[in-house]
């Protein structure tokens, strides 16, 4: 399925720039998930690139979210990570590098102060090797994508959403 305009309960969204080599691991996961999987009516898949401010109306009044993006942390290059909200909430927010960046942090920050966050948040995440210019994700994290999606597909089973394998994949866009 494709992206919905309606308001589901449960959002999979993945961030990052397929310009930018490693960077592009949020977009990649979320389109092998749609090449792959029929999700319910209560779930929607979506990529949304580099939001930036822009990324508090696609997770305001969710119940439940997992966010799919590569993050800055100690470890080797392809490492996923799993964050819960109150991992994420844990810190104040960092310096943001660009106006690009996503601000995951203080989308949450702000929608809670509204009462419009979600209860249920998880972050996939995944150390980056380079993000430089170019197409392409690096050897380590292309082949951390498939213990991503695997990540996404075991949130949404905890969640209680029934995603089935389609019987005839798509190749991922």
């Amino acid at each position: 399925m494709t992206d919905r305009t309606a308001a589901p309960a449960t959002r999979v969204i993945g961030l990052g720039n397929v310009l930018m080599g490693d960077d592009a691991l949020g977009p990649t996961v979320i389109a092998h998930l749609l090449a792959t999987y029929d999700f319910p009516a209560a779930v929607a898949v979506s990529d949304l690139g580099t939001p930036g401010l822009d990324l508090h109306p696609h997770l305001a009044g969710a119940e439940a979210l997992i966010v799919v993006d590569t993050v800055r942390a100690d470890g080797p290059p392809g490492e996923l990570r799993l964050y819960r909200k109150d991992d994420i909430l844990r810190h104040p927010p960092g310096p943001r590098v660009s106006p690009h960046d996503p601000g995951l942090k203080e989308a949450l920050l702000s929608l809670q102060f509204a009462g419009q966050d979600p209860a249920e948040v998880l972050l996939v995440g995944v150390i980056p090797g380079q993000s430089e210019p170019g197409s392409g994700l690096s050897a380590p994290v292309g082949a951390a994508v498939a213990a991503a999606c695997d990540a996404v597909l075991a949130e949404l089973a905890r969640l209680g959403h029934a995603v089935a394998p389609r019987e005839e994949p798509d190749a991922p866009d």
